[in-house]
């Protein structure tokens, strides 16, 4: 097939999935066909059948905001017309359904057979989707679509929930590659960071308000009241950066934190990992905690979203209710503490996460396009 991908290009799940279902589409010799206004963070390496498509915008005195849906539905039109794309696959409700939408109108009888699927992520549905400004907007795009899915049956509920929604909804989860993701020999690195063995804690996000980045430093200080001499590792950067090196300062921990910034090899840092913390305020998949999972590293979390269908209490984990301090550093110090333990939720991460396992993921793409397909033919018919 010939697929039309558009996604975000930042290190957010939604952009990060549509990028990898990108490259495991082509190793599958598909013809795959990136849209985004900047090239994907995961899109690295060159692979002949994998075409990035950059969404410019003019700057005009007249726009304060230049509109980058318009421009996406007028490079979305061009894609299906010229490169005679089979499936036109958006990641994110807003404003990519929208485009794709007016992309078919102004092609009318040329696109007819390319049907539209949307895959909802999360914050398009819970936080921005649910904005007065864009409500109906949303609705109305999603319903417009030919197929649509949700990460999560969590996802799936809510969105049925808080939107007039008439279609079905196909929950086809996020996923991971265990060859890549997986617990690999990095001795040398972890001595450099933890030169007397300490243990060592992770948070990887993108510390927006809603990842809880302060409140990881404060689950990592009870750890360290308890005796258990480890390092924090925090992977990421974002707007709550300043309020966490704040918290460690006011609990005068600085020197057993280490900020990492934005890293590529984010399963290096995780094969060094004891235990990976990932409080957030919402979460309707829990990407980075699966990532983790998948290099053998045990999870504590918050009870909320769709990280109870990832992260399995009293298996690969812990779950605390929202900002239980108490309960996750509880937890962290009986994870840390019992070498018997930590090695049973070790195994049973690994083992949770081939369930998600990246090729299963994407034949169920696979079959949900063709089947999209079919059932437009018939419709056409």
């Amino acid at each position: 097939m010939n697929i039309g991908i558009v996604c975000y290009p930042t290190f957010g799940g939604s952009g990060v999935v549509a990028t990898e279902l990108a490259k495991g589409l082509a190793e599958r010799d598909h013809d795959v066909h990136i849209l985004s206004y900047a090239r994907p963070a995961r899109l690295d390496t060159f692979r002949t059948n994998i075409s990035y498509h950059e969404v410019n915008m003019n700057t005009y005195p007249l726009f304060e905001y230049p509109p980058y849906d318009l421009a996406l539905a007028n490079q979305m039109a061009n894609l299906i017309e010229y490169e005679k794309i089979d499936v036109l696959h958006v990641h994110y409700a807003i404003p990519h359904a929208t485009s794709a939408y007016l992309a078919k109108q102004i092609l009318g009888e040329k696109a007819a057979h390319v049907p539209l699927i949307t895959t909802l992520h999360g914050t398009d549905i819970t936080i921005v989707g649910s904005d007065p400004s864009y409500k109906s907007v949303v609705d109305f795009s999603i319903n417009q679509s030919d197929g649509v899915t949700a990460v999560s049956n969590y996802l799936r509920d809510e969105t049925y929930e808080r939107f007039d929604i008439q279609k079905d909804i196909k929950v086809i989860p996020n996923f991971i590659d265990l060859d890549r993701f997986k617990k690999s020999d990095k001795n040398h690195f972890k001595k450099a960071i933890c030169p007397n063995d300490e243990k060592v804690v992770v948070h990887v996000s993108n510390f927006r308000e809603v990842k809880r980045v302060p409140e990881v430093v404060s689950v990592f200080a009870q750890v360290l009241k308890h005796g258990i001499e480890a390092k924090l590792l925090l992977v990421g950067d974002g707007p709550d950066r300043q309020r966490a090196e704040q918290r460690c300062r006011e609990l005068q921990i600085c020197d057993k934190v280490r900020f990492l910034g934005k890293q590529d090899q984010v399963e290096d840092i995780l094969s060094i990992a004891d235990l990976f913390l990932i409080p957030s305020g919402s979460e309707t998949f829990g990407l980075a905690a699966l990532e983790a999972m998948s290099c053998s590293v045990p999870v504590i979390s918050s009870d909320i979203g769709g990280l109870p269908e990832v992260n399995v209490h009293g298996e690969t984990g812990y779950l605390c209710d929202l900002d239980d301090i108490d309960c996750m550093g509880d937890y962290a110090v009986k994870i840390l503490s019992d070498d018997d333990l930590h090695q049973t939720m070790s195994q049973n991460a690994r083992k949770q996460a081939k369930k998600f396992e990246m090729s299963k993921v994407i034949t169920e793409y696979e079959q949900y396009y063709k089947q999209c397909k079919k059932d437009m033919a018939q419709q056409i018919t």
